[in-house]
Order: structure tokens, then sequence, then C-alpha cells
């Protein structure tokens, strides 16, 4: 008589084809026409910083993980590649490299690793590490090159704050405002935010990939145009239109590829939305009375220590519960 064993084992017990390795696969593919555009506007050294990032970040996953946490290597999952090509985008192209390694080291060896690992990280790493060189290092962070020489510029949100801060009108500074021109990329800026074309393309692979889903890109987008809007309305004298705030900056370097990080967002689509409306109220109300001209990683860290809450608040409905008779 054949014996037959019941193994019992934990969800979920339907398995798809989907994996961690895949998806940060997608993720990097969809980052591949931004990387491109940066390498044209800003040259060699863009491929360099993101490069040099990449490899730092591996090495200190790799050696957290050996002597530290003394566990199985975890760098098959492509994670901490993915989270080293993030931190490179947010980085200006002529960054010295030494601040790009301590970057390295606050986004995976205390953003990541210190919870753990992959999966249990409450904030995006690579926010971590880019905010940390903020505040420590704000000239190296705010020196930006205008194109391939090493002339520094400053952002167009920088550019603006200042001009309207001065007294000019923010009407006259839309003026010598090309829109078509930045959303290209021919602007100043950290790499990840020169073209928002660019990002956008990787924006539908993504979605046509299934790796992620428009509630939190487009919450967040969507919320940073509404108030924007009420405030270019009311007094179009002191701030910048929609479409200037919505194509300068990280809005959608944030927008897509930060904000919707698995580990750090929201489960059910209404908390996405709670999530990303969040961001995009919280970036503006940096961006428009805060005393930084960016507001995207603030608004995000924030965000993702709201996450727990609204996760334990805004819960899917359980599969087979009775509905309520009303």
């Amino acid at each position: 008589m054949n014996s037959q064993k019941l193994v019992i084992s934990p969800a979920p017990h339907i398995h798809g084809s989907n994996d961690t390795r895949r998806m940060m696969g997608d993720v990097l593919i969809a980052l591949v026409p931004a990387l491109i555009v940066a390498a044209l506007v800003y040259g060699l050294q863009s491929i360099v910083v993101t490069a040099f990032s990449v490899a730092s970040c591996v090495l200190v996953e790799w050696f957290v993980q050996k002597f530290m946490l003394k566990g199985p290597s975890t760098l098959g999952n492509l994670s901490a590649v993915v989270t080293g090509v993030l931190l490179g985008f947010n980085l200006p192209a002529n960054i010295p490299l030494g601040l790009v390694a301590i970057a390295a080291v606050v986004a995976i060896g205390i953003g990541k690793m210190t919870y753990g690992g992959l999966g249990k990280n409450l904030f995006n790493p690579a926010l971590v590490g880019r905010v940390f060189l903020l505040v420590a290092f704000p000239v190296a962070m705010t020196s930006f090159p205008e194109a391939a020489g090493a002339v520094s510029g400053a952002t167009p949100l920088a550019m603006a704050k200042e001009a309207i801060k001065a007294g000019v009108p923010a009407v006259e500074v839309m003026q010598s405002v090309d829109l078509g021109a930045m959303s290209l990329g021919m602007k100043s800026g950290s790499l990840g935010e020169v073209s928002v074309v660019a990002l956008l393309l990787g924006f539908v692979w993504l979605l046509v990939r299934r790796v992620i889903s428009w509630h939190i890109p487009m919450c967040v987008l969507g919320s940073m145009a509404l108030f924007s809007t009420i405030a270019w309305v009311c007094n179009p004298a002191e701030f910048m239109s929609p479409m200037f705030h919505l194509l300068s900056g990280g809005a959608v370097l944030g927008a897509v590829y930060m904000a919707t990080d698995y580990v750090t967002s929201p489960m059910t689509k209404k908390g996405m939305v709670i999530y990303g409306v969040g961001i995009g109220v919280i970036t503006m109300l940096i961006r428009l009375w805060g005393p930084y001209p960016e507001g995207m990683s603030f608004a995000i860290l924030i965000m993702n220590s709201v996450v727990p809450l609204i996760d334990k608040y805004v819960r899917p409905k359980r599969f087979g519960a009775p509905k309520r008779v009303k």
C-alpha cells in the first residue's frame, strides 16, 4: 500500500511566472532610454557615475550579506543593481565618485540591509542615500553640469524659486522656460531628471509587463497637477504653471520608479491612491513653501513611513467573506 504525505505550506499556493529577478530586470530595461539621454546630455561621466553606483551598491550588499548577516547571497535577484541605478539617477553627473560610494553604503548598508535585506526595509534605499548626501554635502548635490562640459548650472526649479524670491513675477520666469526642451532633457539636473519622455517610455514598458500598476504614478502626478493648478490660478505672479512642475525636477522619476517600490508602498489599490496623493501634496508643499526647490525625495520617504499604517487600516477584502446584507 502506497503511503502519501500531506504537505502543509504557507501561502501563496498558486505561483505565477513573475519573480524578483524578472521584475528587477524589467525595471532596468525601462531605465535604459533615460540613461541614453543622460549620456547624450552630460557625456560619458553620466555612465561612469551610474556604473560606479551600481558596483558600489553590489559590493556593499555582498559584504554585509557575507560578513554581517552571514546568509545566502541575494545578489542574484538584481535588487542591488536596481538600487545602484536609481541612486545614480538621483545624483549629478559631476559628483565626486567618493560621495557616490558613501551614498551606496548609506543606501544599502543602512537603508536596506539594516532591516534584514530586500522585503524588510521601511524606506526606499536609493532615496535614503540621496537624501543623506543632500543634507551632508549640499553643494556637491546642487551643482549640475549644463551639458557635456563642466560648467555648473542650476535646475529649472532652483532658478525659478530664486527668481521669484528676488521679486521676478512667475509669469516672466515662465516666458524664459522652454517646456518642449525640458521634456526632452535639455535642462540641468540629476541624471534621471533629464528626459521626461524617456522616463515615460519606461513607464509604458513597466505597465505592459505588469511590473507596476498606474495607481501610484498617476495619483502622484495628478495630485501635483491639481495642487499646482490651484496655486497658479490663485496667484500666477508667485507660482509656476502645472506643466512646469510636472516636467521639472524628479516628478516623473519619483512617481514611476521610486514611489512604486513594492516593499515600501501599500498593498491595496485604495492604499496606493492614498499613498500617491500624499506624495504629490507633500512634494508641492515643499516646492512652493519649503526651503528646498525639490520635494519629491522627502515626500516619498515621509509616505514610506506611513505605509504600515495605511496597510493596517486599508485592507483587502477577505477571500470568501460573506457580503453584508443591508
